[in-house]
């Protein structure tokens, strides 16, 4: 009996919907059985504001990809992103005397739960999508990896709490379920989509990965392997559209297309169009470079910036980004997929979900997070609620 994984993410201007089976081996890509896109409807900034509209546009990508992979979908796995989407830093302390001063699973757990309750008072509104541990101390003593196993008498982990607008989070879940879909579990956009644009080795050396969306530019930090910084900024490939019409008043429609370079014999000239982009790329890559400097990694990533997400196609954009930044630069390409599939980096997010689903089922099955290192799973344990350095 073969197994299906569904991913579906939300944007503000498209609903995407892909539809994967497990391949027979974690090393290789899983098959794509059908993809679904749909207008996105009563969306703002990545969140919902006509829960009505958003259930029928998710209804019609499902559909559509349904449709296109020849087999009913009944639950899926759902990208939570938009504006909401951020980071909150904090840490948990707990003594080990319970456990006869040697560190268990279960003591790394009760320190992680100790940094959400310290972290409560910014927790207001907010629900944690993921807790992510930065760095584990026994005694004051870093420790490499897992601490599971260290003898000493105090654990204490720095934890990043991925966080969203407990609405907004809420109204995702529910025009989903309108859909007669069932949410199996969720995670943050960029996390879904580093799962398959990134390498461990562009991880461990350390990267930047910035997702463009329609009204949205999520840019997600990996350092040593770990995700140690996320931000959301209210800007996106829409601002540049909106730019094109008002620049050169034409209808919104004919700005996307001459954006895109859909128009041919427009009297739009192209130079100053391309001026136009190239500023609005630039206003975003400062908004970028000024967070790497506010969490002192401006110019300190070897593996550089890789870009993904519908803007990513917009002209100079990896020049610009390099320049910017000083900072190797390019754009995403998604692995773990067969080249005979018309997937790129604009479904990053949807697909990266089918992956996160097969290998959550990898670590339960195997019982062995050992194991799922080396099926290139490195970050993945209990489903994603919570990552090991």
């Amino acid at each position: 009996m073969r197994t299906i994984y569904t991913g579906i993410d939300i944007g503000t201007h498209h609903v995407k919907v892909i539809v994967a089976e497990a391949p027979e081996r974690p090393d290789i890509p899983m098959h794509v059985l059908g993809t679904g896109t749909a207008v996105s409807k009563g969306m703002r900034h990545g969140y919902i504001v006509d829960q009505t509209e958003a259930t029928r546009s998710i209804r019609e990508a499902v559909a559509r990809a349904s449709a296109a992979a020849k087999t009913p979908i009944r639950k899926a796995r759902i990208a939570i992103g938009g504006v909401s989407l951020d980071e909150i830093r904090s840490s948990g302390e707990i003594s080990l005397t319970a456990s006869s001063g040697i560190v268990t699973a279960r003591d790394i757990d009760r320190a992680q739960t100790e940094s959400e309750r310290r972290a409560s008072s910014k927790l207001v509104n907010r629900t944690i999508l993921h807790t992510i541990p930065l760095e584990f101390r026994v005694d004051g003593t870093t420790t490499l990896g897992s601490p599971e196993g260290v003898r000493g008498t105090k654990l204490t982990v720095d934890t990043l709490l991925v966080t969203v607008l407990t609405q907004h989070y809420e109204d995702i879940i529910s025009a989903v379920e309108a859909s007669n879909i069932e949410v199996e579990d969720t995670m943050a956009s960029p996390l879904a989509a580093s799962l398959v644009t990134l390498t461990k080795s562009q991880k461990m050396a350390g990267v930047i990965l910035a997702n463009i969306g329609a009204e949205t530019l999520s840019v997600m930090v990996f350092e040593n392997n770990i995700p140690i910084s996320l931000k959301t900024f209210p800007v996106g490939a829409a601002d540049v559209t909106n730019q094109i019409a008002l620049s050169f008043q034409i209808p919104l429609n004919e700005a996307e297309n001459v954006k895109r370079g859909g128009v041919i014999g427009s009297d739009v000239p192209q130079g100053k169009m391309e001026t136009i982009i190239v500023n609005r790329l630039k206003e975003m890559f400062t908004l970028v470079n000024a967070h790497l400097r506010d969490i002192n990694r401006q110019r300190l990533l070897p593996a550089g910036i890789v870009i993904t997400g519908g803007g990513s196609g917009l002209i100079r954009a990896s020049d610009i980004a390099r320049t910017i930044l000083r900072l190797p630069s390019q754009i995403g390409q998604v692995g773990f997929v067969s080249r005979s599939t018309a997937v790129d980096a604009t479904w990053a997010v949807a697909y990266g979900l089918c992956r996160w689903g097969f290998a959550s089922d990898i670590a339960q099955e195997s019982h062995s997070f050992v194991e799922v290192l080396k099926n290139t799973w490195e970050m993945v344990r209990n489903g994603f609620k919570s990552l090991l350095p």
